[in-house]
């Protein structure tokens, strides 16, 4: 009995890259909120982001983009900050068989908040 049948059986293809995005999803986030950053580190870390999370499970693409504007507004005399969801803009593509689904999380300035929400899935 493979992975499928044992423990997403009772799923469809639907549920399921929507699942693999969002575990992926929250899994950056709780990862590297709180990590060291400054405008000069901001790419090195984008990148180390998206290839991380590229290892995750049907994960087709990653991409990480850090505010520099609001990096280099929070700059305390240290010249670091720690990233915090306000600065991120991400987008995770999830795929698995039939289905793919893109996830994003952004910064929703209405909201005063990070969001993570399903931008799109093949229907």
């Amino acid at each position: 009995m493979g992975i499928e049948d044992k423990y997403f059986k009772n799923i469809s293809n639907r549920e399921r890259v929507i699942f693999e995005g969002a575990i992926t999803m929250g899994a950056l986030f709780h990862q590297f909120i709180g990590t060291p950053v400054n405008s000069e580190s901001a790419e090195t870390l984008e990148k180390s982001i998206k290839e991380a999370m590229e290892l995750q499970p049907c994960i087709e693409e990653v991409e990480v983009k850090i505010n520099r504007e609001i990096l280099e507004e929070a700059k305390s005399e240290f010249n670091y900050v720690s990233l915090n969801g306000d600065m991120l803009d991400v987008r995770v593509v999830s795929k698995y068989n039939d289905k793919k689904a893109v996830l994003r999380m952004e910064y929703i300035e209405d909201l005063k908040y990070p969001l993570m929400y399903v931008e799109d899935i093949d229907e």
